[in-house]
């Protein structure tokens, strides 16, 4: 994990073109990240969707910050706000 960003985060699952949307972003802009298959009951997506009311993978967080799925990280990435978001 590079030092100098905030960890990355997302649930996703096996057959989910936004979820592979999500990751290709991230890796293109050389962001390290976590992938937790959501579909896994030995995993919290289930409880982390319930807390944030979201029903859809992926589900992405920076650090401890709910961002969203696929779009808004892409929204962040657009706007300039992404590396504000993960650089420490």
């Amino acid at each position: 994990m590079n030092p100098k960003q905030k960890p990355i985060r997302i649930y996703s699952t096996a057959i989910c073109a936004y979820c592979d949307m999500a990751k290709a972003l991230l890796s293109r802009l050389g962001l390290e990240y976590q992938n937790i298959d959501a579909a896994d009951p030995q995993n919290d997506a289930a409880e982390l969707m319930k807390a944030h009311s979201w029903f859809t993978v992926p589900m992405i967080f920076i650090g401890d910050d709910f961002v969203g799925g696929f779009d808004e990280l892409n929204a962040l990435h657009q706007s300039g706000e992404l590396s504000g978001r993960v650089n420490l």
